[in-house]
Order: structure tokens, then sequence, then C-alpha cells
């Protein structure tokens, strides 16, 4: 039995994932890396890399940031939540007494 749940995502999210999983594939591919080169490099393995670019949930975000590190976009995971439209607008709205 295994000691952690698993991850659930809403079927109408799931492509979010499976986007990134073929990002991220095609970003190797453009660097002419193989699966078991860039498993290496980022220390994970390849059956990691395989569930990593068919976008898997589970994986943890530290795997995909190592992937991300082997292919030099590691800096793209500061984008992530970067641009909190709502939070700012309820922000706001607290700041001016509308809420």
């Amino acid at each position: 039995m295994s000691r952690f749940k698993k991850t659930k995502i809403f079927p109408q999210h799931r492509h979010y994932f499976t986007t990134l999983g073929e990002n991220i594939r095609l970003a190797r591919k453009r660097r002419r890396l193989t699966a078991v080169m860039t498993a290496e490099r980022a220390s994970i393995d390849r059956k990691t890399l395989y569930q990593i670019e068919r976008g898997n949930p589970s994986v943890s975000i530290g795997s995909y940031f190592n992937v991300l590190r082997t292919l030099g976009l590691h800096e793209d995971i500061l984008k992530i939540a970067s641009d909190d439209k709502l939070g700012r607008r309820l922000q706001d709205g607290i700041l001016i007494g509308k809420l």
C-alpha cells in the first residue's frame, strides 16, 4: 500500500500538465538531447523523465525543476503565479473600501 495519496487533477485542467510535458519534450529534442542524457543530467530515472514528458502530475516538482535546469529553462519556474491579477484586484478592492 502506498503511503502517498494519488494526486487528483480535474479533467478540465489535465491539459495544462499534458502541454507542459509536451513543451519539455520539444525543448529536449530542440537541444538534440536524448532521453537518457537528459535523465542522467537531471539526476532522475529515465522512467521519471518519460512521466514528466507525458505530463504526469504525480511527479515531484523537484524532478520537473531538475529537467528544466538541464534544459536551461529553470528560470521559467519563477513565472508561475507571478502575475496575480485576481489577488491584486482583491487587495485593491479592500484598500479602496469596495469589499
